[in-house]
């Protein structure tokens, strides 16, 4: 993105600003746009850190950076002048930066970080656990939460009691497979459980029973059986007889005699594509994806067969799951990877998972806390009450009385946001949601306390941080300045077809070229292909579609110059067919005509043109700027800036 390239060269360090700052107590004046002063500290910051050769420190060279500081300012003016920085594009950008700039000045980590280095230290470790479900919605009315609730310590009085956990999952889990399994899970790692089981399994020693676990699926009590270390991942290749209707002992007979020829010596890759019923594998000696402990809950003699296996190319006996017979193969065993090589995964499935909503929960609380918030629950039912099906629709208005518009919904450090600008945030930021309307106004009503919180722990920041004060202003001139360049210059210019034309036609001398060969050129990295085709065109035979097809890239017939293109480069100018090989990259290029040197056409220089003209378009544009918004050179300030730059 070229918005970082701006603000990667403009953009001020908070430590090092602070201390230019504290050499001049009052600040100096460089220059001013339209009256908007630009110090001498900022301009000598940025010059050091943009420049570093000792050649760099001269007056002609500081002149010229003053030009272009100049310039900057004034684009981002304009900008500003236009209401760039009031955009949804803009403020949705701006915010993406602040909050990566936001981490190293808060006191506690970021909650991701938190929990992906939580979620891999539990990688590490396997934990099996058995579990009894009282079924409850999500959404269930306090009678029904209550009920489960008691049902729930009832069961676990019992088995503290002394009943057993096994029989009475068998009798009372709302698990359809406790049925079978008595309630057992079998052996699990992170993320692989909804995030309040998971917590609860792993916060609990071997043998020990839960108080009630509430999560999306209802209230668990939990007990663990075992912890190991985690055993990492496994990759097998397996051949499968699936069963029939009454096919059991001929499918079993059918695995033991594959076996037994494996035994006796025959290729497992022939045997699995003449007998395996697994298509997706059969042709690829049945090799499946590597998984971990815990990833086919519904085949768990499957699971254990492969973590059995010792070392790779060791065979597994015959087995039976609900699928059929098997035999797998030990292709490698992969153990835990180190956390900077899963780091990114696991950010990127944590920030899909419920914890970073059930932790973002708490942290809102905290807020809530720290902000002094307080809400008066009797004006906010009152606005509740006027939520209706149009606010499902994204359609919704206010319609109660204008009084009610200046009452106290809420304060945040004894200061009171008032109900009109909730109303003014719903009527806003709603859309089409298939939510309760009172579900969906509690939605939006959360989402702007959450913004009125973030506004004011902005605002401490920059109250307690001014170097963070000092980079938000630099990555908001980076964006400004990034979207009108685009809107004035970039996007504008190579549009304007008219005009490259007529830049063109006053300016063919810029672009002359030497001499130049019109030629095809084709790229392969199979050799041998390559001189099929060569021999096929000297030859006098046409290339087909299906050869073309084969070539890693064919570029049309064009002029080119030496130094566009290594293969090119490489071979005799002269027509015909050549070839040339560059890091085993093969090309193919048949030359049709020799050009002499001379001016290029629109077409073969238009990159150029393009580049040309925009440099125009934006020193006219500069030049009007100037005019709009005058500037004024401090000629103490620059006389300070030079004195200050050479003598380093």
């Amino acid at each position: 993105m070229r918005t970082g390239l701006f603000i990667a060269l403009l953009v001020v360090s908070g430590a090092a600003w602070s201390q230019v700052a504290k050499k001049n107590s009052k600040p100096i004046t460089l220059f001013t746009i339209n009256t908007l002063p630009i110090y001498t500290d900022e301009f000598i910051y940025l010059y050091q850190k943009n420049h570093v050769k000792p050649e760099d420190f001269t007056e002609k060279k500081i002149d010229e950076y003053l030009d272009l500081l100049i310039n900057f300012k004034l684009k981002v003016m304009e900008a500003r002048a236009r209401g760039l920085d009031t955009t949804a594009a803009f403020k949705k950008e701006f915010s993406s930066y602040k909050n990566e700039l936001k981490k190293p000045y808060l006191s506690e980590k970021t909650e991701v970080d938190r929990l992906t280095k939580e979620a891999y230290r539990r990688m590490t470790e396997e934990v099996k656990a058995s579990h009894i479900l009282i079924s409850l919605r999500p959404d269930a009315v306090p009678a029904d939460t209550l009920a489960a609730y008691q049902k729930t310590i009832s069961i676990r009085g019992r088995i503290l009691a002394g009943a057993n956990f096994q029989e009475v999952a068998k009798e009372i889990s709302d698990d359809p497979s406790a049925k079978t399994n008595a309630g057992s899970l079998g052996y699990f790692t992170a993320l692989q459980m909804v995030y309040p089981f998971e917590q609860a399994a792993y916060n609990l020693n071997i043998g020990e029973l839960s108080s009630p676990v509430r999560s999306r699926f209802g209230y668990h009590l939990i007990k663990v059986t075992d912890r190991k270390p985690a055993r990492g991942e496994v990759e097998v290749s397996h051949i499968i007889l699936r069963i029939g209707p009454g096919d059991n002992t001929k499918s079993k007979n059918k695995i033991h005699d594959i076996y037994d020829q494996i035994q006796g010596g025959r290729s497992w890759d022939e045997l699995c594509k003449e007998y395996s019923d697994d298509p997706a594998t059969k042709d690829s000696g049945g090799k499946l994806k590597p998984f971990g402990v815990g990833a086919l809950p519904g085949l768990p003699e499957f699971e254990t067969a492969a973590f059995s296996l010792k070392t790779p190319g060791e065979i597994s006996d015959p087995f039976q799951t609900a699928y059929g017979w098997h035999i797998i193969r030990l292709e490698r065993k992969i153990p835990i990877p180190p956390f900077k090589d899963v780091e990114a995964a696991l950010i990127r499935k944590v920030s899909r998972d419920e914890r970073l909503q059930l932790a973002d929960r708490k942290l809102l609380e905290q807020k809530k806390i720290q902000f002094g918030f307080s809400e008066n629950s009797e004006v906010k039912l009152a606005i509740f009450a006027f939520a209706d099906s149009s606010l499902q629709q994204g359609k919704w208005k206010f319609k109660g009385e204008g009084t009610l518009r200046t009452q106290t919904i809420f304060t945040l450090q004894s200061q009171a946001c008032q109900t009109n600008e909730f109303i003014h945030f719903v009527e806003g930021n709603q859309a089409v949601r298939a939510q309760a309307p009172d579900e969906y106004m509690s939605t939006l009503y959360n989402r702007f306390l959450e913004q009125k919180l973030e506004e004011l722990e902005d605002l401490k920041l920059m109250t307690e941080n001014p170097e963070y004060r000092n980079l938000l202003t630099e990555y908001r001139e980076g964006i400004l300045l990034f979207t009108i360049m685009e809107k004035e210059v970039w996007t504008r210019a190579p549009e304007d077809t008219a005009g490259l034309k007529k830049f063109y036609r006053e300016n063919k001398n810029k672009y002359e070229a030497g001499a130049r060969v019109h030629a095809k050129v084709f790229t392969t990295t199979d050799e041998r292909f390559l001189e099929e085709i060569k021999r096929k065109v000297t030859s006098g035979d046409s290339v087909n579609s299906n050869d073309l097809k084969k070539f890693k890239s064919v570029q049309p017939a064009r002029n080119y110059e030496r130094g566009e293109n290594k293969g090119i480069d490489l071979i005799p100018w002269a027509l015909g067919v050549h070839s040339a090989e560059v890091d085993k990259t093969y090309y193919l290029v048949e030359i049709d005509n020799l050009v002499p040197p001379g001016i290029k056409t629109f077409e073969e220089a238009r990159a150029q043109v393009v580049s040309d003209y925009q440099l125009m378009v934006e020193s006219r544009w500069i030049s009007a700027l100037k005019t709009k918004y005058p500037v004024k050179i401090n000629s103490k300030g620059r006389k300070l800036i030079v004195s200050e730059l050479i003598k380093k």
